[in-house]
């Protein structure tokens, strides 16, 4: 991967450089903050996360592997009491709800370490210490063509330092 890397000590001006970015759309943009900021997040404008759709379909086959795997124990060992039916619904919605739970939430554990790239077996490139005390880092993917339009747009937003990555 190559890019520019961009420096920012302070938030609106790294606000302002991806802004600025997706207007021209030089390349991916990522970015490097201390702590968690909605400015941010709205500037990069991602959508709702992929990980929901995890949740769903684990909830989904969680309810229905939980239901199922209860029908079958009642069929395998009948317990006939006064003449009630051996497979019903009702006493197995507990079960279906707890098993739905579990599933859902390792599926959804699973989907966020598959988008988060979790275990990282390399590390990112651009990634700058200073970016955990304190400054913003703005990281474009772009080819080396547009290296320097890239350069020149994050120093005229404020950059403290900006500099090629490969």
């Amino acid at each position: 991967m190559r890019g520019v890397l961009g420096a920012f000590r302070e938030l609106d001006s790294a606000v302002g450089a991806i802004d600025a970015l997706k207007k021209t759309r030089l390349g991916d943009i990522h970015v490097f903050t201390p702590t968690p900021r909605h400015e941010l997040e709205h500037a990069l404008d991602r959508g709702p996360s992929p990980v929901r759709k995890f949740t769903l379909v684990g909830g989904l086959c969680g309810a229905t592997f939980g239901y199922w795997i209860a029908i079958w124990c009642s069929d395998y060992w009948p317990l006939v009491v006064g003449g009630k039916p051996i497979a019903s619904w009702v006493p197995y919605t507990v079960f279906g709800f707890e098993v739905m739970v579990l599933i859902g939430a390792l599926s959804t554990v699973a989907g966020l370490f598959i988008y988060a790239g979790i275990p990282r077996l390399t590390m990112m490139v651009g990634y700058d210490p200073r970016f955990s005390h304190g400054e913003y880092g703005v990281w474009v993917e772009c080819p080396p063509d547009k290296a320097p339009a890239a350069e020149d747009l994050l120093k005229r937003h404020g950059a403290v330092e900006v500099r090629r990555e490969r």
